[in-house]
């Protein structure tokens, strides 16, 4: 997971983010932000699919399209495992049937329009100058975490002068 340094104040795209990395290769880096919930679910976006689950903004990057990760790669063909459990996209009718007969729970699968994403040594750049720290917490349970306090605890976690941080408001100029 990508971590938001604190720093990253005036970046309305990833201030205050954690990003779960899904694919890093030397010529590009694919993610979600995890704690970013839109008011908006799957039924909402797609009607013929009968499902409350809540929507997240994955990232800046193409918007209009709809990402998914999941914990069940038993029950959806062609997903691509990316660590502890957790995979990535799949087999999207295969989905959808589980949704529409509620076969999945929402600690399963996570929904993300848009994605983070990164060219060639661009990621590499900006973990060297601060803007993220890595985690390398088991991710398994991501899914079912919750997110309203995610960051902050990843930047308690951190500990010394990154306490200051987690009590700071998102807007500090509020300060």
């Amino acid at each position: 997971m990508l971590i938001a340094q604190p720093n990253i104040i005036n970046d309305n795209s990833f201030n205050r983010s954690i990003i779960l990395l899904t694919e890093h290769t030397p010529v590009s880096s694919v993610g979600f932000i995890l704690n970013r919930p839109l008011d908006c679910t799957v039924k909402d976006l797609l009607p013929e699919i009968d499902c409350g689950f809540q929507i997240y903004e994955g990232g800046p990057v193409e918007q209009e399209n709809l990402y998914f990760v999941h914990r069940v790669p038993h029950l959806i063909g062609d997903s691509m495992e990316i660590g502890d459990g957790i995979c990535w996209g799949g087999n999207f009718e295969s989905l959808k049937s589980l949704l529409n007969k509620g076969l999945l729970q929402e600690d399963e699968v996570r929904f993300f329009l848009g994605y983070s994403g990164w060219g060639k040594d661009q990621l590499k750049n900006e973990i060297r100058t601060d803007s993220w720290f890595v985690s390398k917490d088991p991710i398994y349970s991501i899914l079912s975490t919750d997110i309203s306090s995610l960051w902050r605890d990843k930047i308690i976690k951190k500990g010394g002068t990154y306490k200051l941080w987690a009590n700071a408001p998102k807007d500090v100029s509020l300060n």
